[in-house]
């Protein structure tokens, strides 16, 4: 898992299509894995060698036009590895999306420069900044871990909530977990504070634990 490439600038296109490969894709996505190595040889021939440097050709639909007449990969293929490749780059969260937490604790964060989970990613000293922001050092140092876990893809702000429940405060954590004990885990923590309506199964929780393995390519170059 440590031998995972933490900058897109590093990622190649062998490690796109090994974590394609090894993905459990959802339906509408399982035609990734037509001619997967051969689009990847195409791509490469065109002198695409990094997984940025393909997001940035992708970036467009006047971009990607352009990219599937140069290469001759259909367009609706590059539309659906565009839409799996930009879901391995979460967005981060606006402190205001924890409606769990009392307003005058988010303005208090707000008015230290803590808007949102970049923010919180940055913080070296949470002790430090907890007592300039006059909040529990405990609080803050959860709300840091949770912006860590939302780097795993499909990982919402509840969600991460809910792994550090669990006893899962790191990406690190949830990439070795047991899926088995992770899904009862959270099952249980569901049914004793109903955060949805549904249940998580244990396929889902299985995608969630691979995808944590990639946790930092969400690093952006």
């Amino acid at each position: 898992m440590s031998s995972q490439k933490g900058n897109s600038r590093e990622i190649s296109l062998d490690d796109l299509q090994k974590r394609i490969c090894g993905t459990d894709l959802i339906p509408s996505r399982a035609s990734l894995l037509d001619g997967l190595e051969e689009k990847i040889d195409l791509l490469k021939k065109h002198g695409i060698l990094s997984l940025a440097v393909l997001r940035n050709e992708l970036k467009t639909s006047k971009q990607l036009a352009a990219l599937s007449s140069a290469t001759g990969i259909n367009e609706p293929y590059l539309t659906l590895l565009r839409r799996e490749i930009e879901g391995y780059f979460p967005k981060f969260f606006a402190l205001k999306e924890i409606d769990w937490l009392p307003d005058q604790d988010i303005k208090k964060m707000e008015q230290a420069g803590l808007k949102n989970a970049a923010d919180l990613l940055q913080v070296k000293d949470p002790a430090g900044v907890s007592v300039s922001c006059g909040l529990e050092v405990k609080m803050l140092e959860d709300l840091i871990r949770m912006a860590h876990l939302t780097r795993i893809q499909w990982v919402s702000p509840l969600f991460a909530r809910m792994l550090l429940e669990a006893g899962y405060d790191s990406p690190v954590k949830v990439a070795s977990a047991d899926p088995d004990q992770l899904c009862i885990a959270i099952r249980q923590i569901n049914e004793k504070n109903a955060y949805f309506n549904g249940v998580i199964g244990l396929r889902d929780i299985k995608r969630l634990v691979y995808g944590a393995i990639f946790a930092d390519w969400s690093e952006k170059s």
